[in-house]
């Protein structure tokens, strides 16, 4: 890709595009951020792709550190968050007729009440929890996307385990 091979490039795109959109949702909450810090991304490693150093980290790694600096620079410059919207608020409806659609709202609204306890975690503690916990990537390579040692994010994403479970008690969606 670095000598100018488009395939690759696209190749590459394909892999790891799902993945950073989702790492940018889930730290935004927003679609259209998401979208706007994914494009950027692969701007980015279209515009210069000899940033990228393997004796650094791993591809994806380097690319979520990337996506991680732009979400945090549109967090800092809105100074908000725009969760993912569902049809469902809350944590319990007696408006379902049948015991599957119930059981189906249910799980809608637990789903967004985790969502929006994500959303409330502190950056430095999400940042931890949805890259091991809903990116599945290991602790090297959350520590590098972030840019800290892995004990850090060890000890992050225990504290934002801790604190999700204490926001999602309380909203009494998973008891």
């Amino acid at each position: 890709m670095e000598a100018g091979d488009e395939e690759a490039f696209a190749t590459l795109y394909r892999r790891r595009q799902g993945a950073v959109y989702r790492f940018a949702l889930q730290m935004s909450g927003s679609p259209a951020t998401a979208e706007e810090v994914t494009q950027e991304v692969f701007l980015a490693l279209v515009e210069t792709p000899g940033r990228y150093d393997s004796a650094r980290g791993s591809v994806a790694g380097w690319l979520f550190g990337i996506a991680r600096n732009r979400v945090l620079r549109w967090l800092e410059k809105d100074g908000r968050h725009q969760p993912v919207e569902e049809e469902q608020d809350g944590c319990g409806s007696d408006d379902a007729r049948s015991g599957s659609v119930l059981d189906d709202l249910a799980e809608r609204e637990r789903l967004e009440a985790v969502r929006q306890a994500v959303l409330a975690l502190p950056t430095h503690y999400r940042e931890a929890v949805v890259l091991c916990d809903l990116q599945e990537r290991s602790y090297e390579e959350a520590a590098g996307a972030i840019g800290c040692a892995v004990g850090t994010i060890r000890s992050r994403l225990f504290r934002g385990r801790e604190l999700l479970a204490h926001k999602l008690r309380q909203s009494r969606c998973l008891t």
